[in-house]
């Protein structure tokens, strides 16, 4: 399970996607959560399907690599499910003993479902394709207006990289000491939701001394080679617009175009 978590991993390659600037994929990302917010209909989500599909082959991700991000929050988009499904009020389909199903909420659970699949997998497609220095230097740039309001932007950008960059490693911490205790007797497979909530409480203390070790080595490396962020700080590889990238800004707008009508102008 721990495996299948896709969230600040990046995929390695040289696709048209993993070219663009990473400031036109975090905008892109924001619109497209915008958009899943903006449909009130069916149909528009065969639009979102096909923006989905497209960006999964055109960056070169394996679909099955994508769709394994679902798992670890299966159990989320389940239980969104069912609360829609039993507590929403209208013409009851059927019963299930005291619990009855409503044609609105089975309408609603659906649709917030598939809210929730499409919202993981657009959002993980910004870190699979963007490298965490360039995904540093695009929320620094994004933010650099909001510096004269005493915004730090630098630093800001730095935080949510590296809080990005070490879910991963993390996670192979988390799984590591889950391995070592399972292999000293220690059982995190069997009871019911809450034995096995109290027996992740021994993996907490070992991978909250782990995380903070970590993290002060990782301060004393950045000190040690004088590491100094802000405006004087230089780059390798400056942020520069390309053709492609005025593409895909004509893209984004041409699909917020459309979700938008589709959701104030009723075509069907």
């Amino acid at each position: 399970m721990i495996k299948d978590i896709t969230i600040g991993q990046y995929f390695p390659g040289d696709t048209i996607i993993h070219k663009l600037d990473p400031r036109i994929k975090i905008l892109a990302t924001v619109a497209f959560i915008t958009s899943l917010f903006l449909i009130n209909k069916f149909y528009p989500y065969l639009l979102v399907l096909a923006v989905v599909f497209s960006m999964v082959k055109l960056s070169n991700v394996p679909i099955k690599f994508v769709l394994k991000g679902l798992k670890p929050l299966l159990f989320i988009i389940l239980i969104t499910f069912f609360i829609n499904v039993f507590m929403t009020k209208g013409v009851v389909l059927f019963q299930i003993g005291p619990l009855s199903v409503t044609k609105e909420g089975l309408f609603q659970a659906i649709f917030m479902a598939l809210r929730l699949i499409f919202l993981i997998i657009g959002t993980s497609l910004l870190t699979l394709t963007t490298s965490p220095i360039s995904l540093t230097d695009g929320i620094e740039k994004i933010l650099s207006p909001l510096k004269p309001i005493g915004l730090p932007a630098h630093e800001l950008a730095m935080m949510m990289t590296i809080a990005l960059r070490f879910i991963p490693t993390l996670l192979e911490e988390t799984d590591k000491i889950m391995k070592a205790q399972m292999a000293r007797g220690a059982d995190f497979e069997s009871g019911n939701v809450l034995r096995r909530a109290k027996n992740l409480v021994p993996l907490l203390v070992p991978l909250f001394v782990n995380a903070f070790r970590r993290a002060d080595e990782l301060a004393m490396a950045m000190e040690a080679r004088c590491y100094r962020g802000g405006d004087h700080r230089t780059r390798l590889n400056e942020l520069c617009m390309e053709k492609k990238d005025y593409i895909a800004i004509l893209v984004i707008a041409v699909y917020i175009f459309i979700v938008v009508m589709t959701r104030y102008i009723n075509i069907i």
